[in-house]
């Protein structure tokens, strides 16, 4: 009888001991993370085995106030919504509304790219992993900075961006055929991307404190200021706000409802109460590479994110970490910045929100806990992201001291400032301003209230776009290539710093005089 009791009891223990717990000091570590990266507020979900572990915010929703941010704030998660957009499609698939392999002009026969061939090939499964041959963010100045443009004219307005390599030959990430995508689920269902993963998905999951548009960060109630670091110092930001871009960026959400949506996933569509939102075979599809990307070495500091294997799926980047499969994303905003990342056959999932630009933030509170559920051997994440911090800006700062010290600061303008002036076209961007007023040239984007700035002569017949608002952290070379007769031929942009956001693609203008340059 009493070896009966004891064997009950140690099996009893044993259960226990092998429950999933939280990593111990993980509020001390997240803090400690916080503080080292200037980031005000972060909110963190786990879950493991289809239950939450933790639904938790951590700091201030605004920097220099005391309002904390919970599990129910609201952050920008920017381009994890890709994986919303494609469980939208999957469902409708699943309908038979839509086919993966069909191309996109049946369902929208006004689409279409600048090579026929692509237009006519592109298929509902292309919108979502980054092969069309468009190039790195192409066509983002459409909607970034928010434009006049509305939805279908940016969708219209792809036909004129040149390809940068051949049709499924590269990777090179996109935003603009995820707004396709949205087109999309319009034309087929009547109701409007925003309303469909509305009624769809998020009420279905019951991610009742979700919304599905980039404005509403700048509305009131449960939301997490945005922050960036503006002069060296870490300050409120504008957010962003253009509706255009929703299906590839626009849910906010917070770590409650973040936590029901890896649920969900890691349960092949299975919804609380049983009801499934999308068959098992949809989880399948979503989590394998469709578009390779490959794997770089990872440096000893951050030797552990060496992985085998890097490839997109559908809405999901995929590749392996410490053995085992990683499904994961980032999202980047004016002032937030986030990672989901899910481990399937551990049934784990954990997602970061920032509301500072800091990944290194969000980075190494995620691989922390992973290493936590894997038991994985002790390693220095917080050292290993600041290192890498130190690193990126360095790298990011070089390009910018080789151009000052290779300026020659005393060349001239070919031309007197006047002569620059004009209205320049832009085959799928639009209209863009050179201005002469008193002895100075300023530029402005017609379709882009936020884009206008100064023109400060750099050397020769370069200039900088220093823009009036330091938000854009954006400043741009301006380059003027004469006819042989004196006048202007075209107007090629370029970035200064390659910390640019890559969504201010200004190297794909090409700007010609739609009017003779010399008015004011």
């Amino acid at each position: 009888m009493k070896k009966s009791i004891l064997m009950t009891f140690l099996f009893v223990c044993s259960l226990f001991a092998q429950q999933p717990s939280l990593p111990p000091g993980l509020e001390a570590y997240v803090t400690r993370v916080m503080k080292t990266f200037e980031v005000p507020g972060i909110a963190l979900a786990i879950v493991k085995d289809g239950k939450v572990m933790l639904a938790k915010g951590f700091g201030v929703r605004t920097i220099g106030t005391s309002t904390p941010v919970d599990a129910q704030t609201r952050f920008g998660i920017a381009s994890n919504t890709k994986a919303f957009t494609a469980t939208a499609l999957a469902l409708l698939i699943e309908e038979g509304k839509l086919e993966w392999d069909a191309p996109v002009v049946r369902y929208l026969p006004w689409f279409a790219l600048s090579n026929p061939y692509v237009t006519h090939e592109l298929t509902i499964r292309d919108l979502l992993v980054h092969r069309s041959g468009l190039g790195l963010g192409a066509g983002d100045l459409l909607w970034w900075p928010a434009s006049t443009y509305n939805r279908k004219e940016i969708v219209r307005r792809l036909r004129y961006i040149p390809l940068a390599t051949s049709f499924r030959s590269a990777y090179a990430y996109d935003n603009v055929l995820y707004t396709v995508a949205g087109e999309v689920i319009e034309a087929v269902t009547g109701k409007t991307w925003e309303e469909f993963v509305a009624a769809r998905i998020l009420a279905k999951i019951g991610m009742t404190h979700s919304n599905v548009s980039h404005a509403d960060a700048a509305g009131i109630g449960n939301i997490a200021t945005p922050h960036a670091p503006i002069g060296g110092t870490v300050r409120p930001v504008k957010p962003d706000t253009s509706a255009n871009v929703n299906p590839a960026g626009g849910i906010n959400s917070c770590a409650e409802d973040i936590a029901k949506w890896m649920i969900v996933q890691l349960d092949s569509g299975r919804v609380a109460g049983s009801s499934l939102l999308f068959s098992p075979g949809f989880t399948r599809q979503m989590w394998q590479i469709v578009t390779p990307i490959g794997s770089r070495p990872a440096p000893v500091q951050l030797a552990p994110l060496q992985s085998n294997f890097n490839g997109y799926g559908l809405g999901f980047f995929i590749r392996d970490y410490r053995g085992r499969k990683l499904v994961t994303h980032t999202g980047g905003l004016s002032g937030y910045v986030s990672r989901i990342a899910m481990i399937p056959e551990l049934r784990l999932g954990v997602a970061v929100f920032t509301n500072q630009e800091s990944d290194e933030a969000y980075e190494a509170i995620t691989y922390w806990v992973l290493d936590h559920f894997l038991s994985a051997p002790a390693f220095d994440w917080l050292g290993g992201f600041c290192w890498y911090k130190v690193r990126h800006d360095s790298i990011a700062a070089a390009p910018e001291i080789a151009s000052a010290n290779s300026r020659d600061t005393t060349s001239h303008p070919s031309l007197p400032l006047e002569k620059y002036a004009g209205t320049y076209t832009d085959s799928w961007y639009g209209d863009v301003i050179i201005m002469y007023n008193s002895g100075t040239l300023g530029i402005r984007f017609v379709p882009t209230a936020a884009l206008v700035g100064r023109l400060e002569h750099w050397q020769y017949d370069t200039f900088i776009a220093r823009w009036d608002d330091p938000e854009m952290r954006a400043d741009a070379f301006v380059s003027f290539s004469l006819n042989p007769d004196g006048t202007i031929d075209r107007i090629k942009m370029k970035a200064v710093s390659s910390a640019t956001d890559f969504s201010f693609n200004f190297q794909d203008l090409l700007l010609k005089p739609s009017t003779s340059p010399g008015g004011k």
